[in-house]
């Protein structure tokens, strides 16, 4: 028994709320007292009665599965125990708030997701949603309301729900309620009242739970209908399909069956265009545009369906989707056409059967002759025509003077072959119209000449008359063949063109290109059009804006608005890809249509990008103006407070200060000062480096003549220098250079454990000189050396407590300046060196002065050098 349950799906059962207060948890609870007096083993799994009395008391009588507490930060919350729910296996659990986000750390994320947990156990389920909690009504609700929702289920999850309920309430009632106390209490009531609960809001979200649960109720009549093989229409709701052909009455009809359906709330507008399998068609793309976008601006909907029998294609989609009336448009054909049938109106209303209306509307267009049909030899190219006319009226010619010239008595069965023969060619050369008009003249010809009575119109002998009937027969088959052979050849390679493009658009779409220009002149150039443009507009009554434009500079006319243009592409909207230079053919305009959404997307791409580029500059702007403030309040106030102290100390009069005493509060007076001029320093050339005004003045100088002059900031003997001999000079600007080797000297002293001095070390490589700055600190992982450069970065807790984390940052930013580099890489044994890599001057070494050697003498003998090691120890 267990088995077959646990193979059992649960079924579900959702009370769906217009708003919050309408009573569905109530109307929930009441279901579990129904079902558990009918004896159903029936458990609360979790209900939340926000404190409302009435729903509290409903509670009362149910075994309620006991919550499980969950800690987050530091607080104690409740859940649904979905274990203990399944351990005791009851056959119905009433869950509430499906849309519920579970506290971190929960089994799943979503309540829903508990609750199909629970349903795949074969646990019958009764929960609650509000209408706002619907994923695909969010930016409704949000643009309704003013509030995100952001606690929501997706729509499959409540569609897939065997029974769902709707729990309604007109806004007065529940805003009497609200009023009452009954949903809040009464601190909250006023502004409840005031904001989201408002008359129109209420009504708002009224109308969308009612066409949100109709369509729902609509998917189950489809699918009652698909099962039971029904079908006779049903008229549930008001479904009119309007008919289309291409032609300028199409308007007239989308607006008539518009003030139709206005007569009647809840009804459907579904506009259809019927096009034949083969793709022919003579219909207007641009007009077929105009009615879409019309039909569209009116509500309804508008369809494309592929079918050879036009009646038969339109009365199947009217049932399919349980169409209740069909508007179609008086017939465009002349009197003398009605001799080819009876035309589609008249079979669509003689086929409808009683259970399916069709409205025959009048229009201006009425008897004025539907238009020629695109000419399909123009296919084979206008030389291939030239030819195949020629070859049907002048080759029968020249052949009927041969041989009466000649007089071959060939017999009346060979002269109709050798005529033949002659329509072959012209049907394979020219197409279906040369070739019919071979065969007439054809047969005018083998009628006065070659059968007997000669030079008469009359033919004495039957058999004749069989042999030129079969032989127009034969050649209007063969033309027709030829005719069709030549449409598919030119339909295969049409496709064959089409997916050479569209397989190079899905290309650049996977190679991420998003230039709209480039895509725009790929348009151009792919339909040879004139110029290109992409036009957008906010609503349906602000005016047109040009995004992205190509060819107009060329001397094309400018587009700026759909009619400017020869074609029109309309995608959503508030986008249209209109062109200019010519009126394509509609199989065009499936290609165009996937480049007019490529051409948005690259457009919503660009914009992405900018406004993330946009927030990135934001954000680190924010995060450097927060860390200022962080540099102002503790790092600049701490050697103003040693100042400050030092100062106020000096003057004061109650205490008498030795000259040793004194000196000491001087010197801490300067330390602080030095501090804060560094600080300051740093703040301003960061400032300098991100507004881009560091201007380097780039001159030849010597090391010697720099390095030295950096360690003054730092407390001396804390560094050795190791710089080699006959370096040649380096092209830097040498007060950048300084400030420079500055910081990297302070930032390796800083971190440098005690009893181990940094060490500077310079040595050419090729055209490039390296200053090493080196430490034995702790070092930096490989993962955190980028991170240490960027502005307000301190690794762990800096010795010392002072600075703002910009030293390194200056640092790189100077050497970029001055056309070097700054990397960080592990000194052998451990620590971290700083690699400030320069570019050589040209020319020869410089001649060392006196001081400078004696300098480096010194230096040479405190040299100490760092012992290498298989590998380096991370900080």
């Amino acid at each position: 028994m267990a088995s077959a349950l646990q193979k059992r799906r649960g079924k579900l059962r959702v009370y769906l709320g217009a708003a919050p207060g309408v009573g569905k948890t109530y109307a929930m609870l009441s279901e579990a007292h129904r079902r558990q007096e009918r004896g159903t083993d029936i458990v609360v799994g979790f209900v939340e009665h926000h404190d409302r009395p009435r729903t509290e008391v409903m509670l009362h009588g149910l075994e309620q599965i006991p919550r499980r507490e969950v800690t987050y930060r530091g607080a104690t919350l409740t859940e649904m125990d979905t274990a203990a729910v399944l351990e005791r296996r009851p056959a119905v659990a009433v869950v509430d708030e499906m849309a519920h986000t579970n506290v971190p750390g929960s089994a799943h994320e979503k309540r829903w997701q508990d609750i199909d947990q629970l349903l795949e156990a074969g646990i019958d389920v009764v929960s609650t949603v509000n209408i706002q909690h619907l994923e695909s009504l969010g930016d409704v609700v949000e643009s309704i309301t003013g509030v995100r929702q952001q606690e929501t289920v997706p729509d499959e999850v409540v569609r897939r729900a065997d029974q769902i309920e709707l729990v309604d309430m007109s806004p007065q009632a529940l805003r009497r309620r609200m009023a009452h106390g009954n949903i809040y209490s009464s601190d909250k009531v006023d502004a409840a009242l005031s904001n989201y609960f408002r008359p129109g809001n209420l009504t708002a979200l009224r109308e969308l739970a009612l066409l949100w649960t109709a369509d729902r109720v609509d998917e189950y009549l489809q699918q009652y209908r698909s099962e039971h093989r029904i079908r006779s229409t049903w008229q549930a709701r008001e479904r009119i399909v309007v008919g289309l052909t291409g032609g300028p009455e199409g308007r007239t009809l989308i607006r008539r069956a518009a003030r139709m359906g206005a007569k009647g709330s809840g009804s459907e507008i579904l506009a259809v265009y019927i096009a034949r399998a083969d793709g022919l068609t003579s219909a207007s793309p641009k007009e077929l545009a105009v009615q879409r976008t019309l039909v569209e601006d009116l509500g309804g909907t508008y369809h494309h369906v592929i079918g050879d029998d036009v009646p038969e294609a339109l009365l199947d989609f009217a049932r399919g989707v349980n169409a209740t009336q069909i508007v179609l448009g008086s017939s465009r054909r002349k009197a003398w056409q009605y001799m080819f049938g009876p035309g589609v109106g008249a079979l669509v209303a003689r086929d409808s059967g009683p259970d399916l209306d069709v409205h025959i509307v009048t229009h201006e267009e009425v008897a004025k002759g539907r238009g020629l049909p695109v000419a399909r030899a123009a296919r084979l190219g206008r030389s291939r025509v030239a030819a195949g006319w020629l070859t049907a009226l002048g080759l029968p010619c020249l052949l009927t003077f041969l041989m009466l010239t000649f007089d071959p008595n060939v017999g009346f069965t060979n002269d109709v072959l050798l005529f033949l023969v002659l329509t072959v060619a012209a049907g394979l050369v020219g197409g279906l119209l040369p070739a019919l008009a071979s065969a007439a003249v054809c047969s005018a010809l083998l009628n006065y000449y070659f059968t007997a009575p000669t030079h008469q119109w009359t033919i004495s002998d039957f058999r004749n008359i069989v042999s030129l009937v079969v032989f127009f027969a034969v050649a209007l088959a063969v033309a027709s063949v030829v005719d069709l052979a030549a449409r598919r050849t030119h339909q295969a390679a049409r496709l064959r063109a089409e997916s050479e493009i569209l397989s190079v658009l899905a290309g650049s779409v996977l190679r991420g290109e998003d230039s709209l220009d480039e895509l725009l002149e790929r348009v151009r150039e792919t339909f040879g059009m004139d110029s290109v443009a992409l036009l957008e507009r906010a609503d349906e009554r602000s005016p047109w804006t040009c995004v992205g434009s190509v060819g107009a500079e060329e001397g094309a006319k400018p587009l700026v608005r759909p009619d400017d243009g020869d074609v029109d592409m309309p995608v959503g909207d508030r986008m249209m890809l209109v062109l200019s230079g010519r009126v394509l053919p509609a199989e065009d305009r499936r290609v165009l249509a996937a480049f007019a959404a490529q051409a948005v997307g690259v457009l919503d791409r660009q914009r992405l990008v900018g406004e993330a580029e946009q927030a990135r500059e934001l954000a680190e702007g924010n995060r450097i103006r927060t860390a200022l403030l962080a540099a102002v309040s503790h790092d600049l106030r701490t050697p103003l407070a040693a100042i400050k102290a030092s100062v106020s100390s000096l003057r004061s009069d109650d205490v008498e200060w030795s000259e040793e005493d004194e000196s000491e509060l001087l010197r801490s007076i300067e330390e602080g000062a030095d501090k804060l001029d560094n600080l300051v320093g740093n703040l301003l050339d960061m400032s300098r480096l991100q507004t881009g005004t560091v201007a380097p003045l780039i001159r030849d100088i010597s090391l010697e003549e720099v390095v030295p002059k950096a360690l003054s900031g730092v407390s001396e003997g804390s560094v050795r220098l190791a710089i080699a001999e006959a370096l040649p000079l380096v092209a830097v600007d040498p007060g950048l250079l300084e400030r420079t080797v500055a910081n990297l000297v302070e930032n390796a002293v800083k971190y440098s454990p005690p009893g181990k001095k940094a060490l500077i070390k310079a040595s050419a490589l090729a055209d490039r000189v390296e200053v090493r700055v080196m430490d034995r600190g702790p070092g930096v992982p490989d993962s955190d050396k980028d991170r240490i450069f960027e502005p307000f970065q301190r690794y762990g807790d800096a010795p010392g407590g002072s600075g703002v984390g910009l030293g390194l940052a200056v640092a790189r930013g100077f050497a970029e300046a001055m056309g070097g580099t700054l990397e960080a890489e592990d000194t052998p044994g451990g620590g971290m060196t700083m690699v400030l890599t320069l570019r050589a001057a040209h020319g020869r070494a410089p001649a060392r002065s006196v001081r400078a050697g004696a300098a480096q003498q010194h230096n040479e003998r405190e040299r100490e050098e760092i012992p290498h090691a298989p590998g380096a120890r991370g900080r």
